[in-house]
């Protein structure tokens, strides 16, 4: 999700190595930092190009602060990192499958909303979510959905199924996402996406290494770079992730390649990122005021148009600051139909008939198949 990582990290380095003052403005940018943050420190651990390449260094202007940006490439890495302790991040940007698990095992903060001003520019339809109800735990960074991002020049046909993913006869790969891989699999055999029971999980499964000839790698969330390098015809990534290759293909006369990105007819997974306060923050004052700056009306409508995902920032949207040609493109702002078609992935919550926690028995059972499914197709 949201790559290109080392070469912004290198850019944010840059471009915020120090602050300056405090209570500074910025052209386009509303929102006014409460003055007793200057001189302190905020650490965010999110997903690498996630950021436009002003986000962290205003931030740090009109705080009169420093940030360490740290960055991450999977929530399993995320979730991993915290459970041995947090060395002392103030944010970080769980997926919505993730968030209710860390919620679950008390790794994250409440919010105060009274110190989030800027929540009310969220699209009411991404709050009060069935993973966070009333927001308690979380507010909406960037949504979107996953998909196939694949080289019609290379295809040689458009792709509009799952069905086209799989029996393809060149080279795909899949992302390093097993509860996605699976729930794509699942709503294909008509299952439950987010089934907990061990015998479907093992009917898709079995599906999943029978399809599994084409697959070249399960790609650790650089799938798009595998599709820009031509390395693999089709890939199984995040919206973002291939509209940026779309966006860096067109900039380039050398590349002759036509890339397109589809949310197959079958349907697809919405997902929605967002920030949160970790257990053991050092500044959990200064992470409530980054979170409300990133709910700023410009400064989010500046993350999306950079990183090409989808903004959850209603104000963005109604004040025009979104890119007209990523505000009409339906793989980003999906239509009525496409978004009854898509599904969350979600973190069961409760005990099995015999008393066990339901949320560590299903990720035990996902994880068992998932390493069975490398084995058995031969990727990794």
């Amino acid at each position: 999700m949201r790559r290109f990582g080392l070469l912004l990290v290198m850019l944010i380095a840059v471009l915020g190595v120090s602050a300056v003052s405090a209570q500074a403005s910025i052209e386009g940018i509303e929102w006014d930092c409460p003055a007793e943050f200057a001189g302190q420190t905020l650490n965010v651990y999110n997903w690498s190009t996630y950021v436009a390449p002003d986000t962290i260094s205003n931030f740090e202007t009109l705080c009169g602060v420093t940030v360490n940006y740290d960055v991450y490439g999977s929530n399993d890495e995320l979730q991993a990192r915290l459970r041995q302790g947090n060395p002392g991040f103030d944010i970080v940007v769980p997926t919505n499958d993730t968030l209710a698990s860390m919620i679950a095992e008390g790794l994250l903060e409440p919010l105060d909303h009274s110190l989030i001003p800027n929540m009310a520019n969220v699209s009411p339809g991404l709050l009060d979510t069935v993973f966070d109800p009333g927001n308690v735990y979380s507010m909406p960074y960037q949504w979107g959905t996953m998909g196939i991002g694949y080289n019609y020049t290379n295809v040689g046909e458009e792709v509009t199924s799952w069905q086209q993913f799989f029996e393809y006869g060149g080279t795909v790969a899949w992302i390093e996402d097993k509860r996605a891989v699976f729930a794509i699999a699942l709503k294909m055999l008509g299952l439950n996406p987010n089934t907990t029971d061990q015998a479907e999980i093992d009917v898709a499964k079995s599906f999943l290494i029978e399809n599994g000839n084409n697959v070249i790698s399960i790609a650790p969330d650089d799938g798009q770079e595998q599709l820009a390098r031509g390395e693999a015809d089709m890939v199984f990534e995040w919206s973002g992730d291939i509209l940026q290759v779309i966006a860096q293909c067109a900039e380039v006369t050398a590349c002759t390649s036509d890339f397109r990105y589809v949310i197959p007819e079958e349907g697809s997974i919405a997902w929605i990122d967002n920030m949160s306060i970790p257990v053991g923050a050092l500044n959990p004052g200064l992470a409530h005021a980054f979170i409300d700056y990133i709910l700023d009306p410009k400064v989010g409508a500046d993350i999306s148009n950079f990183t090409a995902f989808s903004s959850p920032n209603q104000a963005s949207i109604d004040a025009g600051l979104i890119d007209e040609a990523l505000l009409n493109d339906p793989a980003l702002y999906p239509g009525e139909v496409q978004m009854e078609n898509l599904v969350f992935v979600l973190t069961p919550t409760g005990t099995t008939e015999d008393g066990q926690d339901l949320m560590a028995v299903t990720e035990q059972r996902y994880g068992d198949a998932w390493d069975e499914i490398k084995i058995g197709i031969g990727a990794s």
